[in-house]
Formats: structure tokens, C-alpha cells, sequence
């Protein structure tokens, strides 16, 4: 109930003002000096109960990212680093279908920079940025940080600087307050502690998984039979049995420490927020698609990827020497034997981690590491327990091309992640499904032994185990199959992309109308739920004209979550779809659209002052200009004299309420 009343109140709070200027995340910026020719350009938010603004490393298929675009930089000054930000929030978003980077209350933005020109003295910043709650906001703001005259001056210098916020045709001029930013930031200090939590959360997950994964790597050809033969080797060459325990022990955190160092290595190499940066990298994507191919084709036994013989015996020789420095070498010994069986495994692992970013690769291998040397130092402290182990066989060489199944399918995500990003519509939800259908259908029928690989031995029954296993498999691959009519699958809804980026939104036969007979009018498109729709507001007008209906605009974006939410829940209602369909023009303007308008069209606003290059500030610049209002969803019910028919409404989660406002609108436009 407390839920219920909460919609409602903020419904008509944001009714009230939904036709005005809304500017719910408020800026200021200042300068840090820290030599005498490098400087820190600082952004302070504060953000409005409710409000968020995604980050920069908000992923692409979902909400907008935060862009810092620095003009004449190269002659002037230079860029040291990526821009860096205070704690953000992480949250997965059923409707994109991605984890979303958010900062809530406050943010703050540091960009550090080296004068090369002397006579610089200002930089000026275009600072994009998307702010949602229920409406979302695409804001640009133009800052002009003042640079203070080269000199000897001792760092470090504090210096305000003075912000201009273009505000519908006025200026604003604000001077920095320095106390009062500190003041906002130690407000952020409770929810920066939760946004820790959370990302303590985030690594316990990443954690879990990897060892999970270590497990697995355990039952692989390359790594079980090691574990007898090294148990053995340090209980019965060992003086003691304590001397024996203390060495298995040692070999197990030598197989720890040699994987964390990896981890190491790839956080330092690419830094923490490179990492990040490069997961909705499309090359980045496409490399780890062709990647996770190549390992699974070398579990299934197209061929063994093995690191070089040479390093082998150079490792080999090494651990013969005996003591901590021997066993470490042993231990490198098994990373490097095994690395067929293992590396695909942590290639996997370490490509996952690296798009969370942070020190989430390091936490990777530790829980890889941690897996795999358990059983050494377990069994070498009770050695009887050797005799539990089951023998090895071709049971485990049906683990490893189980797992080489799996790589196969996770590829796929990132073939989708970057058919995404490009808008290619190549892997749409139907074809993805339909592979993983075919990959887990394929492993199935693997799995009750009806063809063998390459490396498989002689079957002549299946065990109970693998019998189990073949079902679930089954099951799992049954369950995918009415995905491809429109169910949304929730189980695994992480992975495919979403109902609205497939061939039709209620799959191959879902739809009720057939439309393929229907000749589309000039400039129209079969938009959501097959209603046709127009994306130029001049051809709408224009076809709206000849039709005499009145006209819907739609003031939408590709990234905005709200509007989604009102196709998929209010725009999917019966009478609410009759009435889009046929009683009114639908035209969808998309604020977000970043193709670049042709140069003869492009021009400079006169109600912000800034520069409209793209389709999207386009329609920006129009709902500025046109209803003095920047948010969306937006909609507007007009007549062919472009007059409002009734009052526009914004986010409307009540189909009831919706439906009466299309009715309201329709009725005055036929009297």
C-alpha cells in the first residue's frame, strides 16, 4: 500500500511540472593546481532525491554515458589519464538487460591536465550527460574553467573558477563556493559507504564463480591425475608426515600466488577503469568472441593450445632443487602442464572479471587458484582420503568437452554485445537463441552418447550421473525453445538481447496481425507492437494531413528506461494498442539519436545556445523550443493545426489513466 501511494504522489508531483525546464542534477566547477604546469579540472554534482546520472562506464545497450569532450586540447594542453569519478552506484536492469552505473546525490568528476601552451588561460569543457527517474534528461552543459597565469607559485593552490550554465535563453553565472562543495561531498559520505557494500557484494559474486570454475578445472584430464602423483610425492619423499603436510601446503599457496600475480598483472597492465572501459569496447567484444571460440573448439578436441615444451623443462629442472624455492617451481610447473585444460577456463574467467573492472580480475584468480589448490593441501592432510577419489577414465574427458559446450554458448554474448553497440541486427534475440538451442541441444545429445569427439573412449552405457545431467541439459534446452515465440525467459535473461531488438516482438509466429500485405505510407516504420510509426516529424504531419487523424508525438530515446516501460506495459494493453493503431499518427522522436544530421541542416540553437549536429538534438532542440520541457517520455496529442488537443502528459504507468488521456485528446480532436 505504502508502494502504491508512493506512485501516486510522485505521479502528480511530476505532473506539475512535467511542461517546464526540469534541471534535477545542478554543477559546479573549480580548479586544483598541482605544479606549475598540471592542474586538476574538478565537477561537483549534486543530484536530486530520486535522480540518478549514469557514469561513463554506464555500458552501451543501456542508459546514455557521461562524455567529457575537451576542446583544442592538443596545441594547449593535455590529457593526463581518463577522467575520474567519485563512487558510483551498480544496478542490473531487467529492461536493458545490463548491470547500469549510476551516481545518486552527488558526483564528482576529476579530469587532471599539463599546460603545453603557456598563454593557455581557460579550457572550455562540453559535458554530456543523461539524468533519469521517471522521465529521463539528456543535458549538455558548456563550462569555461579559468586557468591561472604560469608562475612559480608553490602547489598546492586552490583556485574558484567561475561556471556558465546556458539555461533556455539565459546565462547563468555562478561563483564557486569551495566550503560548500566539501560540504555536499561529506553528505555523499553514508551512500558512498552502501555503493562500498555493494561492490564488496560484486566481488564476493565474481569470487564464487571463479571457484566455482576452479572446480571445474579440477575434473579435467590435465589437472586430476596430478593430484595422487603430488600428494604422494611430498607425504613419502617428505622425513615426516608434519614436513610432508607443511610442504603440500606450501605448493597449494604457491598455485595461489602464481595466479593472483596473473591478475595483478592484468589490472596493472590495463588499469582498473580501463578494464571497464573496454568491456563495451565492439573490438574488445569481437576479440573475446573469437577467443572464447578458439577455447571451446580446443576442449571439444579440434586441437590442444599448450604453452611452448621448452618453458616446461625449464620449470621442471627448476623444481628439482628442492625447498620453498623447488615446490614454487613445481607449482609453476602444474600451471604450465596443465595450461590446456586450465587456460581457456582462466581466459574465461579473467575476460568476465575484466568487464567489472576494478580489482575484479585479481579476486578472479584468487578464487580460481584457491579451488584448484584446496584438493592438494586437503588430501596431503589426510592422505586416506586418496582412496575416495574416483579413477581416472573418459569420464574426464566428458567434463571437458562439456565445458568446451559452454564456452561456445558464453562467446556468443559478446558477438551480441557488439551486434548491439553497431545496431547491426545481425544477432537479433531469435538467432541468438536459436544458437544456444542448437549449442545446448548439441551437448545434450553429446551427453546421452549418441557421437563421440575427437578424444572420447569406447561407450557402451552411460553412467547414472551423466544420465542426470543429459536431462537437465535437456530441460534447459526445451526451456530456451518459447523464447523464440515471445516468452521472456527470465532465467537467463542476462544473456540474450531484449524482446524489443529481435525480427518481432512476439517472435517468429507471435503476431496476431500480419502486416506483410500492408504497404507502408512514406518515411513509416513497423514500430512497437507493429504499430506503424513515423521518426520524421514532417512526413508524420504530413501523412497525418491526409489521413485527418490527430497526431501522438512521442518524445522517446533508444536509452531511455521509462519509455520502454511504457511500450512494454501500457502500449501492449488491448484497447490502449486498438486506438495507437488506428485512431491516431504515431510519431516517435528520438532524443538520443546520435546520427550526424547533413552539414546544410545543422545550425546552433536559440533557445540553449548550443550546437544541433545530430538527429537527436534535433528533436531536443524541437521539445525545448516547441513545449519548454527536456524530458522524455513526452507525449502529445496535437491536431493538423499543430494546437494542443489536451495537456501533455509524461511517464503514465496507469494504462486507465492513459487510455482516458488518448480518449480526452481523440473526442475534442472529432468535435
Amino acid at each position: 500500500m505504502k508502494k502504491f501511494l508512493l506512485l501516486i504522489i510522485s505521479f502528480f508531483a511530476f505532473s506539475t511540472v512535467n511542461s517546464q525546464m526540469l534541471e534535477p542534477a545542478k554543477w559546479t566547477t573549480k580548479v586544483e593546481k598541482l605544479s606549475e604546469t598540471e592542474f586538476n579540472l574538478i565537477i561537483n554534482g549534486t543530484i536530486d532525491d530520486g535522480w540518478h546520472v549514469y557514469t561513463q562506464f554506464t555500458p552501451d545497450g543501456g542508459p546514455i554515458a557521461m562524455k567529457l569532450i575537451f576542446k583544442n586540447q592538443n596545441a594547449n594542453y593535455q590529457l593526463i589519464g581518463n577522467a575520474k569519478e567519485s563512487k558510483f552506484k551498480k544496478e542490473f536492469s531487467e529492461i536493458f538487460e545490463i548491470d547500469e552505473y549510476f551516481f545518486e546525490k552527488s558526483a564528482t568528476i576529476t579530469q587532471r591536465i599539463k599546460i603545453i601552451n603557456p598563454k593557455t588561460n581557460n579550457i572550455s569543457l562540453r559535458f554530456e550527460y543523461q539524468v533519469c527517474k521517471e522521465a529521463c534528461i539528456n543535458d549538455v552543459k558548456n563550462f569555461v574553467f579559468n586557468i591561472p597565469a604560469i608562475s612559480n607559485a608553490v602547489l598546492p593552490v586552490k583556485v574558484d573558477s567561475t561556471l556558465i550554465v546556458p539555461i533556455s535563453n539565459e546565462v547563468l553565472t555562478t561563483s564557486i563556493d569551495t566550503t560548500k562543495n566539501e560540504t555536499v561531498l561529506s553528505k555523499g559520505t553514508q551512500e558512498i559507504t552502501k555503493e562500498l557494500e555493494d561492490d564488496k557484494k560484486g566481488l564476493w559474486t565474481i569470487f564464487l564463480l571463479a571457484f566455482l570454475g576452479g572446480l571445474a578445472a579440477l575434473l579435467t584430464p590435465c589437472v586430476f591425475p596430478m593430484i595422487p602423483m603430488t600428494v604422494s610425492f611430498f607425504t613419502k619423499q617428505s622425513k615426516t608426515k608434519a614436513q610432508g603436510q607443511k610442504n603440500a601446503i606450501i605448493y597449494g599457496l604457491s598455485i595461489i600466488a602464481i595466479y593472483v600475480v596473473l591478475g595483478l598483472a592484468v589490472t596493472g597492465i590495463f588499469g582498473a577503469d580501463a578494464l571497464n572501459k573496454l568491456s563495451t569496447n565492439v573490438w574488445f567484444n569481437l576479440i573475446f568472441f573469437f577467443l572464447l571460440v578458439v577455447f571451446a573448439a580446443s576442449f571439444l578436441g579440434a586441437f590442444e593450445i599448450m604453452l611452448p615444451n621448452s618453458w616446461a623443462n625449464k620449470i621442471d629442472r627448476q623444481a628439482d632443487r628442492g625447498g620453498i624455492i623447488g615446490i614454487l617451481f613445481m607449482a609453476l610447473a602444474l600451471a604450465i602442464v596443465s595450461f590446456s585444460c586450465t587456460g581457456p577456463i582462466v581466459g574465461t574467467l579473467l575476460v568476465e572479471s575484466a568487464t567489472k573492472g576494478g580489482i575484479a580480475p585479481v579476486v578472479g584468480m584468487l578464487g580460481f587458484s584457491s579451488a584448484l589448490a584446496l584438493p592438494f593441501m586437503l588430501f596431503a592432510m589426510f592422505p586416506s582420503w586418496l582412496n575416495s577419489l574416483p579413477k581416472s577414465g573418459g569420464w574426464l574427458n566428458t567434463v571437458k568437452v562439456s565445458l568446451g559446450f559452454l564456452e561456445l554458448a558464453f562467446a556468443f554474448k559478446f558477438l551480441s554485445n557488439a551486434d548491439l553497440v553497431l545496431q547491426l541486427h545481425i544477432l537479433e534475440r531469435e538467432t541468438f537463441l536459436a544458437i544456444w538451442i542448437a549449442v545446448f541441444g548439441a551437448w545434450a545429445v553429446y551427453l546421452f552418447g549418441k557421437f563421440k569427439l575427437p578424444h572420447d573412449s569406447d561407450l557402451k552405457f552411460i553412467s547414472v550421473g551423466r544420465l542426470f545431467l543429459a536431462l537437465l541439459v535437456s530441460a534447459f534446452t526445451i526451456y530456451m525453445i518459447p523464447g523464440l515465440f515471445g516468452a521472456p525467459l527470465k532465467l537467463i535473461s542476462a544473456f540474450p538481447p531484449s524482446q524489443t531488438y529481435s525480427e518481432s516482438p512476439k517472435g517468429f509466429f507471435g503476431n496476431s496481425e500480419s502486416t506483410s500485405n500492408e504497404k507502408l505510407p512514406e518515411g513509416a516504420k513497423y514500430g512497437e507492437h507493429n504499430i506503424v510509426t513515423f521518426t520524421d516529424y514532417k512526413k508524420g504531419y504530413a501523412y497525418a494531413k491526409l489521413v485527418k487523424k490527430p497526431i501522438l508525438l512521442d518524445f522517446t530515446g533508444f536509452a531511455c528506461v521509462n519509455c520502454r516501460k511504457m511500450e512494454i506495459n501500457v502500449w501492449s494493453d488491448e484497447q490502449v494498442l486498438k486506438i495507437l493503431k488506428n485512431d491516431v499518427v504515431l510519431i516517435s522522436l528520438y532524443v538520443d539519436d546520435n546520427r550526424e544530421l547533413p552539414k546544410e541542416e545543422q545550425y546552433i540553437s536559440k533557445s540553449t545556445g548550443n550546437e544541433v549536429v545530430t538527429i537527436g538534438n534535433k528533436w531536443s532542440d524541437f521539445i525545448i523550443t516547441r513545449y519548454k520541457t527536456n524530458s522524455q517520455p513526452y507525449y502529445v496529442l496535437i491536431d493538423l493545426k499543430e494546437n494542443n488537443l489536451n495537456k501533455a502528459v509524461g511517464y503514465t504507468p496507469n494504462i486507465q489513466e492513459y487510455k482516458a488521456w488518448l480518449k480526452d485528446g481523440i473526442s475534442k480532436f472529432k468535435r
